[in-house]
């Protein structure tokens, strides 16, 4: 059980030095990314949902 774990600490250190970590650049242009996308489809949601919500009154109407 010892080997096993001591095993697993060292695979797990040797692969942990594989990881090539991202810049402060890189995680401040994915930031970026992330909330334009996310700007643009909430737009998109609000302009569905205000279309949807008027064809439905005034179908109802």
């Amino acid at each position: 059980m010892k080997s096993t774990l001591s095993s697993y600490v060292r695979n797990a250190r040797i692969e942990l030095s594989k990881v090539i970590f991202p810049t402060k650049a890189q995680v401040k242009q994915a930031f970026i990314a992330v909330v334009v996308v996310v700007a643009f489809v909430s737009i998109f949601l609000a302009l569905v949902d205000l279309i949807m919500s008027s064809s439905l009154s005034a179908i109802l109407g």
